[in-house]
């Protein structure tokens, strides 16, 4: 039985992408040719290694190495950006510091959008949203090789006193006053 699967027909084919457990990008290898006609190729991911194909690869890589490195000096210029920046939320909290609510991925890509700064949600590191006030440092996941830290600030709200004295105010004065009751109705 050794013996037939090692006699089975075999290719080569030119890796168009990432392909877990076979290679990467721009790699040609060898593999059943089954695999290689019935999933690979159709799949869109790789091709038969030919010269023209292999020459074709090569010109992608090269526009790919150009494109990486401008993405890289992207990141690296936006990683300053960030290390310098701390953000700042406001949130209601119980009298031990905890939060009402929270603070997630999705609040910081929105306050980072709003400052004019491009980062993505799911660039974000946070392992479970923040449920308390006080200072946390949130790693940012920019580019493979570049990782900044964010400074995040949650701190409470305006004291909750005077937003109910100012809400309450009036329902009070109408409560209080028997004859404006009387008006009323």
């Amino acid at each position: 039985m050794k013996g037939k699967v090692s006699a089975m027909a075999m290719m080569e084919v030119l890796l168009k992408e990432n392909v877990e457990n076979l290679g990467v990008r721009g790699d040609i290898v060898k593999v059943r040719a089954g695999y290689g006609r019935n999933y690979l190729i159709p799949k869109g991911l790789a091709l038969m290694a030919t010269p023209s194909n292999i020459k074709l690869i090569e010109r992608e890589r090269q526009r790919l190495v150009k494109l990486a490195e401008a993405e890289l000096a992207a990141a690296r210029s936006l990683s300053e950006k960030l290390a310098a920046l701390t953000l700042t939320f406001q949130r209601k909290a119980g009298g031990k510091g905890t939060l009402y609510g929270s603070v997630t991925s999705m609040d910081i890509a929105e306050a980072l959008a709003a400052q004019q700064l491009a980062v993505e949600r799911r660039q974000i590191v946070l392992k479970e949203p923040i449920k308390a006030l006080g200072e946390y440092e949130v790693p940012i996941k920019l580019h493979r090789d570049v990782v900044v830290t964010l400074k995040v600030s949650v701190v409470p709200e305006a004291p909750a006193a005077n937003k109910a004295a100012a809400t309450s105010a009036p329902e009070t004065s109408t409560q209080s006053n028997p004859a404006a009751q009387d008006e009323l109705q």
